[in-house]
């Protein structure tokens, strides 16, 4: 027998439906089953190739299709699990702990419908502390790099700057490097 009166489950199961609902319509408008994920990054893209971009930009159309599958990972689970909390429903076992059996608080149903769990059996969603394996083949830059970096800050103040870059070159016309004065250039009209 559940803890949770009709009102209350009926306000939950349209919760349910709902996110359901939104969720559904991802799916579909983002491509069913995520079949534009699933193709190469040439036809994810519409590109016909890849070897006349940037290597920018190729990096940029991999991180944001890294970063939608990954979306849509924990999207598509977020479905799963609320397909679950509608068939617990329909068993008339929606509301209890499915680790401990204890009823799970109203107020969490509310706030996250479709969980299975109350608070002291979620499962552990703590993130990973591993490191990228390609840190341990890295190594440190060599002792000094970068040390001389500040000690020349603020060498050239605006007025000395010009001076020390003109001695290299400019890229002045032989007209403008004659430094001929423009009010000569006007007398002549």
């Amino acid at each position: 027998m559940s803890h949770l009166t009709h009102d209350q489950q009926q306000e939950l199961k349209s919760a349910l439906l709902e996110r359901k609902k939104e969720l559904e319509h991802h799916f579909h408008a983002n491509g069913e089953d995520n079949t534009l994920l699933g193709d190469s990054l040439a036809d994810s893209t519409g590109e016909l190739s890849s070897y006349d971009n940037h290597p920018a930009d190729v990096g940029t159309e991999v991180f944001e299709r890294g970063r939608d599958l990954a979306v849509n990972d924990t999207l598509q689970d977020e479905l799963e699990q609320v397909d679950s909390a509608l068939g617990r429903m329909d068993r008339g076992e929606y509301g209890q702990c499915v680790e401990c059996g204890r009823d799970i608080p109203f107020e969490r149903l509310q706030a996250i419908p479709y969980t299975a769990y109350c608070v002291e059996h979620t499962p552990n969603r703590d993130v990973s502390s591993d490191r990228p394996v390609e840190e341990e083949v890295i190594t440190p830059p060599p002792s000094g790099a970068g040390e001389n970096r500040q000690r020349y800050d603020g060498r050239f103040d605006d007025a000395d700057a010009w001076e020390s870059v003109e001695e290299y070159g400019t890229s002045n016309t032989p007209a403008m490097a004659a430094k001929r004065d423009v009010t000569d250039y006007d007398e002549g009209m």
